[in-house]
């Protein structure tokens, strides 16, 4: 019994980029029920753009789908019931434009599709650059290569990791490494400006206008926030050429927020975005991380901080603390620090500190043991039941030296106590620290 033969239809956007040298006339009929003069005028305006043409069956010359043309859709009999396909062309043959050249920028969901149009095309030569923004987590996290974007689909492959927290097992954008370099800002997981309370605000400021928004749409809105960051994150880089995000290669998040990986030595560190420098690279992904402001200009700087105390009470101490900066151009006061663990005797804490401007080198530090009323009501207790004369059974703690690394320059500092008299610190005191390079064998 012979089968008659069942033809598919499908949706084909085939995407001509041509050059005035190259460029050729589009043939009127394609531009639907127009008058003739009308589709020479516009027709002469396209050849210099982008098409979109629609294809139903193997002999369909093409219907073109105008921009911002809804209708258009309708008049080239689209049928959203059956399958879409998508064939996106770069340029045409005749053009002579090298693969080597191209440079493929796919958001979300359009990052795999980056990812599968430069695996086709690496078939004869492969293309020079995929970006993926922020691309797709849902049925992606766990594909293979070949099924997602990854590193053998272009000479190289770089992607920003912005909103990788997962919920109910799921994330909207792909946490695993798919490129030659991963960069994940602020972890990957969330980015600054795009929690809900912020988004609150925005509404309450929107109400004041008199305009009126629904409040589950601050749920929408924080979603694309930060899986948008990626964007802007690669435009920023673009619009502020002069303040290139520095990213640093780490296992994790973790050792970045200890102030573990802020090396530039053979090729550790790269800035983010579309100045990133492209070298030789294997097929082995390098994640990278940094940290962002909420928003643009988003660089910042990054300073390594090592702090050897000595406890000389019994039990751990988990005090907070909070250091002024006095650096050539600028000077930053109260910056917090809390550390996470207690503080014991004879132990470095090494942390990761960011500033939003470049305050120059580094030149003076201003340590000072804020808070807690606790200690400060220990230490007042002390001083009066000890006798005057005898040395107090509490000497607080005891501050040998800080030392710094700033990631952007790379500089390496050391600042001790300027008062090597009085190395003790005190709840509420504040100590002042200067550079000391001189002494650091001896301080060792």
């Amino acid at each position: 019994m012979e089968s008659s033969p069942c033809v598919s239809i499908f949706l084909v956007l085939c995407i001509f980029i041509q050059s005035s040298a190259h460029g050729q006339s589009l043939g009127l009929e394609l531009l639907g029920r127009r008058s003739r003069a009308a589709e020479t005028k516009e027709t002469l305006q396209e050849t210099k753009t982008t098409r979109f043409l629609l294809f139903r069956e193997e002999t369909d010359r093409g219907c073109q789908i105008r921009l911002d043309h809804l209708d258009t859709l309708q008049q080239c009999g689209f049928n959203s019931s059956l399958p879409l396909v998508m064939i996106i062309h770069g340029w045409l043959e005749s053009v002579h434009f090298s693969p080597s050249k191209v440079h493929l920028i796919g958001y979300s969901l359009g990052a795999h599709v980056a990812g599968f149009a430069g695996s086709y095309m690496g078939r004869k030569h492969k293309i020079g650059r995929i970006t993926g923004l922020d691309a797709a987590g849902p049925l992606f996290e766990r594909a293979s290569p070949r099924d997602r974007l990854s590193p053998d689909d272009a000479n190289f492959v770089d992607a920003i990791h912005t909103f990788t927290r997962e919920h109910m097992g799921l994330s909207v954008g792909i946490k695993r490494p798919i490129a030659h370099y991963d960069f994940y800002p602020n972890g990957g997981s969330f980015q600054p400006g795009c929690h809900l309370l912020e988004l609150y605000k925005h509404i309450a400021t929107h109400g004041l206008n008199g305009e009126k928004e629904d409040p589950g749409l601050a749920i929408t809105r924080t979603i694309k926030c930060a899986h948008e960051r990626s964007v802007h994150l690669f435009i920023d880089s673009v619009l502020h050429a002069g303040m290139q995000s520095t990213a640093y290669l780490c296992k994790d998040m973790d050792s970045f927020s200890q102030g573990l990986c802020l090396s530039c030595k053979k090729g550790r560190c790269t800035t983010l975005g579309y100045y990133t420098h492209q070298e030789q690279q294997s097929k082995k992904s390098k994640s990278l991380f940094l940290m962002t402001r909420a928003q643009p200009p988003f660089k910042v700087y990054h300073y390594q901080f090592k702090i050897q105390f000595i406890n000389q009470t019994e039990k751990p101490v988990e005090p907070a603390f909070a250091m002024s900066l006095l650096g050539t151009k600028e000077e930053m006061q109260k910056i917090p620090i809390t550390l996470s663990k207690g503080i014991i005797s004879n132990k470095t804490y090494s942390f990761l500190i960011t500033l939003d401007v470049d305050i120059g080198e580094l030149i003076m530090i201003k340590f000072k043991w804020e808070n807690s009323a606790a200690w400060a009501n220990v230490w007042n207790t002390v001083q009066i039941i000890i006798p005057w004369g005898r040395e107090p059974v509490y000497s607080g703690l005891v501050l040998k030296s800080i030392k710094v690394k700033a990631g952007e320059t790379q500089q390496r500092m050391t600042f001790c106590p300027e008062n090597m008299n009085d190395l003790q610190l005190h709840p509420t005191q504040e100590k002042t620290f200067v550079r000391c390079e001189a002494n650091s064998k001896k301080l060792k």
